[in-house]
């Protein structure tokens, strides 16, 4: 019965943190991309823009619906439920955190711990290709039918270089489980380098990694690898002829793919929750000073604003992360948020860089983006799996 109890609440728990997330990632993005382009970007809906994600949700569900009388309207209606289902389920397999009690029962910080986790999450990922070429087969609009096309050729094409990166630290840990590949990597070399996937085997795992964040930009077709989505030359691509919730159903598996990309790459390459340096030189302290210092410069903006309304909502909000901060330095809460912040930490540096991207690089052509993935990413990915792989056999 515990048992049950126990994965309800961590499924409540993980289904709310991780659609806030991503109607939060989202004013997070407007944010980053309205700095680089030196703009003002969301500000006016609550305080710094807080309250806009909830704004636009109540707009996208009261906005009209509209359904084409050309399209195939099984298929139509069918993508959009596709693409945000396989998006959605492959947080199920990821692990935040090491083994936990909660209320005298052990449990895992992760929904369900299966030996072949990283299959589920490519057989996931394969399955959301067919959302995008549904959408733009179904809409039979020669525009939406040209981007669901190269979503697709381009995700094709880009999945087998990603398999192969993945497969170097499958070759080294032995194993499918996630959480096993995450133990794997856990202490260090001369008691300060982490074991983690990228200081293994210099540099070849680096190159790996390499190749799978590029590989993963394709996979969610993010700049500038957007091409399915290419404004100047298809409108909106597989998804224009969608509307309202259904065209927000896209734009959140869109959102959770990124997630769940960047959390794959974390427990692959970057060691998971486990810190970058020991904890008896002070790890357990960084997110009690990182947030800590967060509330301070809040309070000490709130204490001399920039304008009069940020009076209240900075010291308000200085307070709850000093609150925060200090609910790290709880003997028995540490076991449960330290790790998840460690975790959280490189999942989020991964996001921003995807965001960063996008607002730094421009779209290529369709011809550079297949030549480049079938030229250049594929033989870079053979030629380093195939010696990872000789080292290993060497090794063993």
């Amino acid at each position: 019965m515990n048992y049950f109890l126990i994965s309800l609440i961590k499924t409540a728990i993980v289904a709310g943190a991780f659609l806030t997330a991503l109607a939060y990632l989202q004013l997070i993005e407007r944010k980053v991309l309205a700095h680089v382009q030196l703009r003002v970007g969301p500000n006016r809906v609550g305080p710094f823009g807080f309250w806009q994600p909830l704004v636009d949700t109540v707009k996208l569900m009261t906005k009209e619906d509209l359904i084409p009388s050309h399209v195939n309207k099984f298929f139509y209606l069918l993508a959009p439920i596709l693409s945000v289902a396989t998006a959605l389920t492959g947080i199920a397999v990821i692990p935040f955190g090491p083994e936990i009690e909660v209320f005298g029962v052990r449990t895992y910080m992760q929904l369900t711990d299966l030996n072949i986790g990283v299959l589920v999450l490519l057989a996931i990922s394969g399955l959301g290709v067919y959302g995008i070429a549904l959408a733009g087969w179904s809409s039979n609009n020669k525009y939406a039918l040209l981007g669901g096309l190269r979503a697709s050729a381009q995700m094709i094409s880009y999945e087998l270089p990603l398999a192969l990166a993945i497969a170097c630290p499958l070759l080294i840990y032995n194993t499918l489980s996630l959480r096993g590949i995450v133990e794997a990597q856990q202490g260090y070399w001369l008691g300060l380098v982490p074991k983690w996937g990228v200081f293994s085997m210099p540099p070849l795992v680096f190159v790996a990694f390499i190749v799978f964040l590029i590989c993963a930009f394709a996979e969610t077709n993010r700049v500038p690898f957007d091409l399915a989505e290419a404004e100047n030359e298809l409108v909106a691509g597989f998804h224009t002829e969608y509307s309202s919730m259904k065209f927000a159903a896209f734009f959140m598996a869109e959102y959770a793919n990124m997630v769940n990309i960047c959390a794959l790459a974390t427990t692959l390459f970057l060691g998971g929750w486990t810190p970058l340096w020991p904890s008896k030189f002070g790890s357990d302290f960084v997110p009690f000073l990182a947030i800590g210092f967060l509330g301070a410069m809040a309070l000490f903006h709130g204490l001399q604003p920039g304008r009069a309304r940020d009076r209240l909502w900075l010291k308000l909000g200085g307070i709850a992360l000093l609150g925060v901060a200090a609910l790290h330095l709880v003997p028995f809460l540490q076991p449960i948020l330290v790790p998840l912040f460690w975790f959280i930490a490189k999942t989020g540096g991964l996001l921003f860089l995807y965001i960063w991207v996008r607002g730094t690089l421009p779209r290529f052509r369709y011809d550079q983006l297949m030549r480049f993935a079938w030229g250049f990413m594929f033989p870079v990915s053979v030629a380093n799996l195939f010696a990872i792989g000789f080292i290993v056999a060497l090794l063993l």
